[in-house]
């Protein structure tokens, strides 16, 4: 169960967002108690982000995206832009995860299971599993967090049309494993 006011799953609401703010302030001037509050107060929004893109590697992405955050948050200049900064932090900790894991080599995609497969649920992931993590980032990134285009592209670190022609190749081929 995630603590009352935790951004768990969906968009983060003001009282949420305005939480997450005011812990990383006063973690930042020297809180432990309130760095401790955060890094719990993030770790399911983290945990969403990382989990697409580094798939069973999710919860070692989340770790490191954590610490990452722990180590960073001092150069954190304003507090008001704190998921934006974390979610930087986990996309980019997500990918290097998942291509530390070896998972940067797509798989065939002939080998995803039918629709009537008995085990349906697990499809997902499985399509999922066979997009580069660079593909899977950006369209974490476009169709879960709901970023735009240019948004995507400057968290991952790439050109706008390099982001915009990753998000075509990755639901193309997400649709093509999709409907095998």
């Amino acid at each position: 169960m995630n603590p009352p006011g935790s951004p768990a799953a969906g968009p983060l609401t003001p009282a949420a967002r305005d939480r997450g703010v005011a812990l990383a302030r006063a973690a930042r001037g020297g809180d432990t108690l309130a760095l401790h509050d955060l890094l719990d107060h993030l770790t399911p929004y983290i945990a969403r982000i990382c989990h697409p893109i580094a798939l069973a590697d999710g919860p070692d992405a989340t770790q490191e995206a954590l610490l990452r955050v722990f180590r960073s948050l001092r150069s954190l200049r304003d507090p008001e832009t704190l998921y934006g900064w974390v979610r930087s932090i986990a996309v980019r900790e997500a990918v290097r995860t998942a291509r530390r894991a070896g998972r940067d080599r797509p798989a065939e995609l002939a080998d995803v299971p039918g629709r009537d497969d008995p085990e349906l649920a697990a499809d997902i992931e499985d399509v999922l599993a066979r997009l580069s993590p660079a593909h899977r980032a950006v369209l974490v990134l476009r169709d879960v967090e709901g970023l735009d285009e240019e948004s995507a592209a400057a968290l991952l670190g790439v050109p706008p049309g390099t982001a915009k022609s990753r998000l075509h190749r990755a639901r193309t081929s997400f649709r093509k494993a999709w409907s095998s």
